[in-house]
């Protein structure tokens, strides 16, 4: 009996032993014909990506590995950093002619369209995105949280929850019937003054946000707003900036006119969206503080092209025409005087997975290739606040990495079309 007991004992004992040994790590490796870095903007040629569950922890000249060694042969392939898009808007529906299209959807359809728009993102070559707003809020920290949870595949997403916008701002569903309601799950961020601002950033962050987005101007699809007209006050802005730092985060501003990017600015936050009409004094500050542009230079060619064919508002198409040259413009102008950007796109006026097509305006309006291409993965991460783990293929990094046939360098628009994706060391097409 006793030696029976023993031997139980024992057996207990190893198997509480072999649960709690941590499993052995699985490794794989890539072989890359040619490997962009881009930290340093240079191409390497010949390389060995060696990867322990879902982090690099190696990137060396290339050696054959152990004989049993996993080994996914892209030596045909120049291979990068996952692409990240700063400005979309996955949890929501996609840009029509009709402003009422908000309402016209359940929490439960948008959160399923939010699944599909996920997965085309990813499968396009976008492993990381920073989600800017939706009308409904919160749908975007659920959809962040089921990627993370492996329930549906996506990009990582970096989440704002809702607009913080005035009442009938270039936040709001407009265009409607003075009689109709919009529900208050769409009106989340709606605030009037800075107290009212600082307990609306703080609802947001209470409720699992990364970070605020600010409406500072109106929008140019939103109706019955002005691009051009300044919405909030400096003491808003800074009102929210400092709730955000509160909880070691920051906040991005919806800004085309260039009074208020200029007010956004001054009232520090993190990154100006769209930046359309920036003018030369507004340049000079970015630069000198260090404030990111986030300029979709591509969504205007489609505004004008689907939104014509599909009969959209003719003050939409009005305040597209002001815009989006004047932006083109003033990009460039940003590139020359050393402003940072970072690559966005506002996917979601245009079908998400065609990211991509932004590379090509980049590059025509003056940036190189490698340049377009550093703006969404090195500068975009640190944008992002998240160097330590995305926008560079690196050791510590995620290995979130594309491959394409075509040197995107020669033609940037191979991006538009890639091969292979890899999210976390997991093939995903």
């Amino acid at each position: 009996m006793a030696i029976g007991m023993i031997g139980r004992i024992a057996a207990a004992a190893a198997l509480l032993l072999a649960i709690a040994a941590p499993a052995a790590a699985q490794t794989r490796y890539v072989h890359a014909g040619r490997l962009i870095d881009t930290e340093n903007g240079v191409v390497l040629t010949d390389q060995r990506v060696r990867i322990e569950d879902d982090r690099i922890v190696e990137v060396a000249p290339w050696s054959p590995p152990p004989a049993d060694a996993e080994v996914i042969d892209w030596s045909d392939y120049t291979v990068m950093p996952g692409l990240i898009d700063m400005h979309t808007h996955l949890s929501d529906t996609l840009q029509s002619n009709n402003p009422a299209e908000p309402l016209l959807h359940s929490a439960e359809e948008i959160a399923f369209m939010g699944a599909e728009n996920a997965r085309l993102t990813l499968e396009a070559g976008f492993t990381s995105v920073r989600d800017v707003g939706t009308f409904r809020a919160f749908g975007d920290v659920a959809l962040r949280d089921a990627i993370e949870a492996g329930r549906v595949a996506g990009p990582r997403m970096a989440v704002a929850g809702a607009y913080l916008t005035v009442p009938g701002g270039g936040g709001e569903v407009t265009g409607l019937a003075p009689d109709v309601t919009v529900p208050d799950s769409m009106r989340a961020g709606v605030f009037s003054g800075p107290q009212e601002m600082k307990d609306r950033a703080r609802y947001l962050f209470q409720h699992g946000v990364d970070f605020l987005k600010i409406i500072a101007t109106g929008a140019v699809l939103a109706e019955g707003t002005e691009p051009g007209a300044p919405e909030v006050t400096e003491e808003e802005v800074r009102a929210a900036v400092e709730e955000a730092t509160r909880y070691g985060s920051y906040a991005t501003a919806h800004a085309h006119g260039a009074e208020g990017i200029k007010i956004a600015i001054r009232g520090g936050v993190r990154s100006i969206e769209h930046a359309s009409l920036i003018d030369d004094e507004g340049i000079r500050m970015a630069r000198d503080r260090g404030v990111w542009l986030v300029m979709d230079v591509f969504n205007g060619d489609y505004i004008d092209t689907v939104g014509r064919q599909e009969g959209w508002s003719a003050e939409i198409l009005r305040k597209n025409t002001d815009t989006t040259i004047a932006q083109r413009e003033r990009f460039r102008k940003a590139v020359n005087a050393g402003v940072r950007i970072a690559f966005g796109t506002d996917a979601g006026v245009f079908p998400h997975g065609q990211n991509a097509r932004q590379f090509a305006y980049m590059v025509k309006w003056g940036m190189t290739p490698m340049q377009a291409i550093q703006a969404a993965t090195t500068s975009a991460a640190e944008l992002m606040m998240r160097s330590q783990d995305v926008g560079v293929i690196a050791p510590g990094r995620y290995a979130d990495m594309i491959a394409v046939r075509a040197d995107p360098l020669a033609d940037i628009r191979a991006l538009e079309s890639v091969d292979h994706v890899m999210k976390g060391g997991e093939i995903i097409r």
